[in-house]
């Protein structure tokens, strides 16, 4: 006669209490990574402060306070063409500081994490799939670029000599909607870089990537405004920028922000959308990667 099988009994975890499904540690463990950071954020707040407003706070002192004041006009003379250009650069700083909080909070920490030190290995022992560290960083480095971005447009909008003034007219929807896909996606493209370059090569990535993606970014002039730039017609400059993430994130930032010309937004969403999807594949890819390796 073939014996009746035992009862199961219940899963139980070595405390006595029922165990949690990995989905559930998985979560517990992403969300006590990203406090993390924002504790290491919170004690050194003024330090990312100063390092995210120096740079906006120079290029609005020179191109709209200096230069006026001087007579060295920038997008032609008189206090009205002044006027346009600090319309089209003020987007355009929050748009570069987006995008550098994406290098610095990410990028440059995990060449630091891959290097010596190996500091990403405390990060990757946590209960959760490796993947899950890598999305950990993305959003926190997306945290620091929404904070990012609600510093410097005040700052950006008032660094601006006697006469010269950003007419700034703020899109809730597009604020509330686009800013955060921004700082995702730059924050996908700190997760690349970080993991594509070695520590010794960040000199390398700063000159061959992070400079011409800023130059070619249209933080100093909307995508509209190249198509003069031709050969044979054709506006080449204007359609090789369309590879730069940046020129999208500057683009959405002159529409929520102002009332300045700028691209369709319904090329502008899908594109950033894109990018931020394929930076995230690429990105946790290579984390895998250099984790496993």
């Amino acid at each position: 006669m073939a014996l009746s099988a035992a009862p199961e009994a219940p899963s139980r975890r070595i405390g006595g209490g029922p165990t949690r499904s990995v989905a559930a540690a998985s979560w517990t463990a992403l969300g006590a990574l990203m406090l993390r950071d924002l504790v290491v954020l919170r004690k050194h707040f003024w330090e990312f402060v100063l390092r995210t407003i120096i740079q906006p706070f120079l290029l609005c002192f020179v191109f709209l306070f200096v230069f006026p004041k001087i007579g060295q006009g920038i997008g032609g003379q008189g206090a009205a063409a002044e006027s346009a250009f600090a319309t089209v650069l003020v987007p355009g700083v929050v748009g570069i500081s987006v995008m550098f909080q994406g290098v610095q909070s990410i990028a440059l920490a995990m060449a630091q994490e891959f290097g010596f030190t190996r500091e990403i290995e405390d990060r990757v022992q946590a209960p959760c799939p490796i993947w899950l560290v890598a999305v950990a960083k993305v959003l926190s480095g997306a945290a620091q670029g929404v904070l990012s971005a609600v510093i410097v447009l005040p700052i950006a909008s008032v660094v601006h000599a006697p006469g010269v003034h950003a007419h700034l007219s703020l899109h809730w929807w597009i604020i509330v909607t686009f800013v955060p896909l921004a700082c995702v996606a730059m924050g996908g493209l700190g997760l690349v870089l970080g993991t594509s370059f070695e520590p010794r090569n960040i000199g390398l990535m700063f000159g061959f990537i992070i400079l011409p993606i800023t130059f070619l970014g249209g933080t100093y002039y909307p995508w509209t405004r190249l198509a003069p730039v031709t050969v044979g017609g054709w506006p080449w400059l204007q359609t090789l920028v369309l590879i730069n993430p940046l020129i999208y994130v500057n683009e959405g930032m002159r529409a929520a922000f102002t009332m300045a010309p700028h691209m369709h937004l319904y090329v502008i969403y899908p594109v950033m959308i894109a990018f931020g999807a394929g930076f995230l594949a690429l990105g946790l890819r290579n984390f895998r990667r250099r984790v496993l390796s």
